[in-house]
């Protein structure tokens, strides 16, 4: 199965960007921004962030601070949705500049 993903990347200060750069290459990947890549045809069999996350595990190293967010459209909900294959969501850096808080969900709506 093929399918159209975007990929966030933060491998932290000393992460391997090497292999990272050469996983996206490999890939065909089409750079958006710091750290942003477009994927237009990932190919994989199965479950797609369980596969990307192997994919990706068994290219580069992976340290505690590895964190990889996909952005990808469902193909039965037609929605976009979102996911950490690796690492997990953080305070931003903006967190308390707004006077209200806001609940983030990670689904189209």
């Amino acid at each position: 199965m093929k399918k159209a993903i975007w990929i966030s990347f933060d491998l932290g200060v000393r992460g391997d960007y090497e292999g990272i750069y050469t996983w996206l290459d490999d890939h065909g990947a089409i750079e958006c921004g710091d750290s942003i890549a477009f994927i237009k045809e990932y190919e994989h069999s199965g479950d797609l962030r369980t596969a990307l996350k192997k994919d990706i595990t068994d290219s580069i190293d992976v340290t505690k601070k590895t964190r990889v967010y996909i952005i990808w459209r469902d193909s039965e909900t037609k929605k976009m949705k979102g996911n950490f294959v690796l690492g997990k969501r953080k305070s931003p850096p903006w967190s308390g500049y707004a006077s209200g808080e806001e609940i983030v969900e990670d689904d189209e709506s």
